[in-house]
């Protein structure tokens, strides 16, 4: 019997209309989760490392919002790509 899974809670992620673009961030910071992602799943970088480089952020924090990315993939790679240097950069007249 299939059952419909529970709406999972995710304490320290925020989404927020108006602030930061309206993306999921870190609570009580302006750290996004696609940068989480983008550092630890894309980069390679290892939580711990992720913390070394950005010790406003604890453990828990950065496992939450790769949580919040597996249960919200399609957004956040979405966000990922609208993000990216090329997608942002103004494009110089050829």
């Amino acid at each position: 019997m299939l059952t419909t899974p529970e709406k999972v809670k995710h304490p320290y992620i925020v989404i927020q209309q108006g602030y930061c673009g309206g993306s999921p961030i870190i609570a009580g910071t302006k750290f996004p989760v696609r940068s989480v992602v983008n550092y630890v799943l894309k980069q390679g970088m290892t939580p711990e490392e992720l913390l070394k480089e950005f010790p406003h952020l604890t453990l828990a924090q950065v496992y939450d919002a790769l949580s919040f990315y597996y249960d919200h993939k399609t957004e956040i790679e979405h966000e990922l790509r609208e993000n990216t240097e090329d997608t942002l950069r103004p494009q110089a007249p050829k």
